[in-house]
């Protein structure tokens, strides 16, 4: 029997929103709750360098409030070390990060940025943090990260989402196999980056993955027809591919 997929909703976007104005609403940490309320498995943030969305005063109250699991989405930086060992999230994704960007673009090197990534991993599981890093469907990446030590991947789906017809489909193929090498070798596997209700199902659908991290979809479809319905309408299309 295939294990149940979890749903993590990114609410960096209703921060976007807030911070457009510089007011005090739509305040992310309810939105959060409500997507808790309306069957979210866990909330993501994403506390970029330049706090262009999520704030230190986001994630401090997240972490007091949540009755759900926080994935505290962070660069490798000694100041974002320094955070996540202050609040001590329930897991930290480390992800790369560009200020010029407007999301983050592809997966982290762990390769390339082994000895500078190792002593952060140490540093957040010793302190009961479950460390994941976000990476790119790559026999290396895989590699580097056992090598770390961390216990979870996320394999960015940004590529997949982006591409149509057979180069869609190869992309898919290398998550796949990418998911069955990491699962093979104790890793717990997640996915995230464009996904949509449209195209959410063949990603889904892939037996070795436990967890969906999404944001900007959700945020978007909320719009239209409520946080908690876009939640519930997530949910239901990851759960029928399932």
């Amino acid at each position: 029997m295939t294990a149940p997929l979890r749903l993590g909703v990114n609410i960096d976007h209703v921060a976007t929103v807030r911070n457009a104005r510089g007011a005090g609403y739509p305040d992310p940490v309810r939105a959060a709750l409500v997507a808790a309320q309306a069957g979210a498995d866990g909330i993501t943030a994403h506390l970029r360098e330049d706090r262009r969305h999520i704030t230190d005063a986001d994630i401090a109250r997240l972490s007091a409030e949540l009755a759900i699991p926080l994935n505290l989405e962070m660069a490798a930086t000694d100041e974002m070390l320094g955070i996540a060992l202050r609040h001590r999230p329930h897991a930290a994704c480390i992800v790369p990060e560009k200020r010029e960007e407007r999301t983050t673009e592809g997966g982290l090197d762990a390769a390339g940025y082994f000895d500078h990534l190792a002593p952060m991993v140490s540093a957040l599981l010793a302190a009961n943090i479950r460390v994941s890093l976000f990476i790119e469907p790559d026999v290396r990446q895989i590699d580097a990260v056992l090598r770390l030590g961390a216990p979870v991947i996320e394999l960015h789906t940004g590529r997949y989402a982006e591409l149509e017809g057979p180069a869609q489909a190869e992309e898919l193929r290398r998550l796949t196999e990418a998911a069955a090498l990491g699962a093979r070798n104790g890793l717990e596997i997640h996915a995230g980056h464009g996904l949509t209700t449209a195209n959410v199902a063949p990603i889904a659908a892939i037996a070795h993955v436990r967890e969906l991290n999404i944001g900007h979809a959700i945020i978007a479809d909320a719009i239209f027809m409520g946080l908690d319905q876009a939640v519930l309408a997530m949910r239901a299309a990851m759960d029928a591919a399932r």
